[in-house]
């Protein structure tokens, strides 16, 4: 299992303390899960999960005791990403900024590098 440095990948006290909150709810590790999959609108896509455990060839970060966990594949695609949780009036989601992204789609799910 890899750390990241702060600088490559974080997660925001906001989305540690949601995930967290989701977690306990469903009695799970605090631990989310970043994946990239094809798809989407504008060629990748963010998949979000709660995961059980950390795989071997994982990348970690760690806010708050809550783990934000990237497999290899994925983290070539976020490398440098923060993940937030905002409210708005729109609603309430994980939020990837993402410097790699070359454009994204309206609601922010999907991206294209």
């Amino acid at each position: 299992m890899a750390t990241l440095a702060q600088a490559e990948i974080t997660l925001t006290p906001s989305a540690a303390s949601r995930v967290a909150a989701i977690a306990a709810r469903q009695g799970k590790p605090a631990i989310l899960r970043l994946a990239v999959d094809g798809g989407g609108c504008s060629g990748f896509q963010y998949k979000f999960e709660l995961a059980d455990t950390v795989a071997a060839d994982d990348t970690v970060a760690e806010t708050q005791a809550v783990k934000l966990v990237v497999d290899p594949i994925s983290l070539d695609l976020v490398r440098g990403c923060a993940v937030d949780y905002v409210e708005s009036l729109g609603g309430a989601a994980f939020k990837v900024e993402n410097p790699n992204a070359a454009s994204g789609c309206g609601c922010g799910s999907s991206f294209s590098v």
